[in-house]
């Protein structure tokens, strides 16, 4: 479950080298705090062009933004997160994360569209649910990219 993969010409330029070179670990490192996600104790190594995280997360919703956030990066192919766990809390030890949902955008895609696809037709209002989870990385729900990959979460019942 570890394994993820993106679209390596696609994403947020890190640092100066080429397009198709992956930036260096300090780069990647940085751009994963600003999101300010609670990842002080995860950390990261670049091996290629695939990113690999180790360490501790508050949640789901934390892990599933880090491996984003770092995933959508020029020059990323994969991100490895076998190593990345959930914070142990009062009631139980740290646990693996479950099997996150994303989605690719494609061209001509927006988040209705996306709400629609994976949450069934006539859900296209919950594009906001899709919005609100992939936030701090997307800014405005317009801004979307070919090539992004998205967090798709549960609807709550």
């Amino acid at each position: 479950m570890g394994l993820f993969s993106f679209i390596k010409s696609a994403g947020k330029k890190l640092g100066i080298g080429g397009d198709d070179e992956a930036p260096d670990a300090d780069a990647v490192k940085k751009e994963l705090a600003s999101h300010d996600l609670g990842t002080e104790k995860v950390e990261v190594a670049v091996v290629d062009d695939k990113v690999v995280l180790k360490g501790t997360v508050k949640d789901q919703s934390a892990f599933e933004k880090a491996v984003i956030a770092v995933g959508n990066t020029l020059g990323i192919s994969k991100v490895e997160a076998d190593d990345l766990k959930i914070a142990e809390t009062p009631q139980a030890a740290p646990v693996a994360p479950k099997e996150p949902v994303f989605y690719t955008v494609k061209k001509g895609d927006n988040l209705w569209k996306i709400a629609e696809a994976q949450y069934g037709k006539g859900k296209g209002a919950k594009h906001t649910v899709i919005f609100e989870a992939n936030k701090p990385m997307l800014s405005h729900p317009d801004k979307i990219y070919p090539g992004q990959v998205l967090r798709i979460p549960d609807l709550a019942d």
